[in-house]
């Protein structure tokens, strides 16, 4: 991978890179206490990166970078280093592309894809299976075909829980993957549970994420809501609770299928709860549309889930606001992924930036850092390495109408403050003509096409450009891959 420097736009002086000669001893605690102003401790540019998560040891991190995966060593968060790279994968000689998630438990990784619905006979559609005991050797260990694309999912021991997505259903798929060959378990069902979703399109009611602990599925049906469902039992999986913004009628309602999609309420696409299991945060992935109130980018809501029967709403946290809010303005500030460890919301706002609150109190979250570079940035993912020195965060090229780069963050967990943050509105002025460049991402497909060709929101023009073999012309074109 071609190593360049970074040129941050501000609060980025005195970023600390993979130099030879620098002292692998000093820490990034240590680094953090000369900082003069909050800033990232380090960074290493990763082609197509995406989701990220974080080894069980804390010293390593795992990317899913749209033609394959990156594991990089974090034990210096000033000095993340690249220990392995695995590109155009393949599986029985069909490309495994799109894969803008992975999941990791112990020693064993999953990647899938494609993460969206895809009409290609040349791209296998499930999952792959490494063994990375050694993270800089990772060994594939098996894969299974799903026969459906794969946004999301979630390994918890030998049990993997699937989003799997249709026009004419919805629900999640949960694997063994423990023995030789993989094995289908059980699933859950939306449309079982709620038939009359049935009647709103399919990217209204998409299961976009999953989370599982302590026996505890947290599934964000976009604007059904998010479901607490019981998978102790992975056979025979049970509804627990929901909780839910909007409501079918009121989706039933609404004239077009963009601002049903797009536009708040609902637009749960995330959700993650405390190492107790009492805390929930639910992101909202959202736009401005034009249409009624609310008409503004989503943030995060808090929720007191200690018992599931009956989540209770706490606190809310506002996404950062700008003066294009439009998904096709390419200036992104709604919520994206996050984490919650020991009382504090980790998490990040695509070109909004990365934040850290308290949520000891979740009915008055306080925010103790937030940094951003929105010319340069777009944050995916926040995952906390230590929580004494070090988190993560993923910025992503994926955001229609920019021309951003992707790279692996690592920041310090301690709160401060950016010196001069540069303004929000002002990275507007970089994005373009977007409405010349934005794609036509509010076509319906054919319902008669059981594989569906609508674009999940927030990767409408992102996958379109980095999917399969255009992915490659894509990187080609930006000067990242060589023929």
């Amino acid at each position: 991978m071609e190593r360049r420097a970074f040129l941050g736009a501000s609060g980025a002086a005195g970023l600390a890179l993979s130099v030879p000669g620098v002292a692998a001893s000093r820490t990034s605690a240590t680094i953090a206490r000369r900082q003069d102003a909050y800033e990232p401790l380090g960074q290493l540019p990763i082609t197509g990166a995406a989701e990220a998560v974080v080894g069980d040891d804390g010293d390593t991190a795992y990317v899913a970078a749209t033609t394959g995966f990156a594991v990089v060593d974090i034990s210096d968060p000033a000095e993340p280093s690249l220990l392995a790279e695995e590109r155009d994968i393949e599986i029985d000689g069909v490309a495994l592309t799109q894969l803008l998630d992975l999941t990791v438990d112990g020693d064993r990784l999953v990647v899938a894809g494609p993460a969206e619905p895809t009409q290609s006979t040349g791209e296998f559609l499930g999952f792959r299976c490494y063994d990375v005991s050694d993270p800089a050797a990772p060994v594939p260990i098996g894969d299974r075909e799903t026969g459906y694309h794969i946004h999301n999912c979630y390994l918890e021991g030998e049990l993997l829980f699937v989003a799997a997505n249709a026009i004419r259903e919805n629900r999640l798929e949960i694997f063994d993957i423990g023995g030789d060959e993989f094995t289908w378990v059980g699933y859950w069902s939306l449309l079982d549970h709620e038939p009359g979703w049935r009647d709103i399109h399919w990217l209204a009611r998409y299961l976009h994420d999953v989370y599982v602990q302590d026996g505890t599925a947290y599934l964000p049906f976009w604007n059904a809501g998010t479901y607490l469902i019981d998978v102790s039992d992975p056979s025979a999986p049970e509804y627990v609770s929901h909780v839910a913004t909007t409501t079918l009628e009121e989706q039933r309602e609404i004239p077009n299928y963009r601002e049903a999609v797009f536009g708040l309420p609902g637009n749960d696409h995330y959700a993650a709860v405390d190492e107790a299991g009492d805390l929930m945060a639910v992101g909202r992935e959202a736009w401005a549309t034009g249409g009624e109130e609310p008409d503004h980018p989503g943030g995060i809501d808090l929720y007191d889930v200690s018992d599931p029967a009956d989540p209770t709403p706490q606190g809310s946290i506002d996404a950062p606001r700008t003066a294009d809010e439009s998904h096709g303005g390419g200036t992104w500030t709604t919520a994206h992924n996050f984490e919650l460890r020991d009382g504090r919301l980790y998490s990040a706002w695509y070109r909004g930036g990365v934040k850290i609150h308290d949520v000891s109190d979740p009915a008055a979250p306080e925010q103790l850092t937030w940094w951003r570079d929105p010319e340069m940035t777009g944050f995916w993912t926040a995952r906390v390495a230590d929580p004494e020195t070090a988190f993560v965060a993923t910025s992503t090229e994926a955001i229609p109408n920019t021309s951003l780069e992707g790279a692996l963050y690592t920041f310090p967990t301690e709160p401060g403050e950016q010196a001069d943050p540069p303004s929000l509105s002002d990275a507007a002025e970089t994005n373009g003509d977007a409405e010349a460049n934005e794609t036509d991402d509010a076509n319906e497909s054919d319902e008669n096409d059981s594989s569906g060709d609508d674009s999940i929101p927030g990767f409408t023009s992102a996958v379109g450009l980095v999917g399969g073999g255009v992915a490659l012309e894509w990187l080609r074109r930006r000067g990242n891959v060589q023929d």
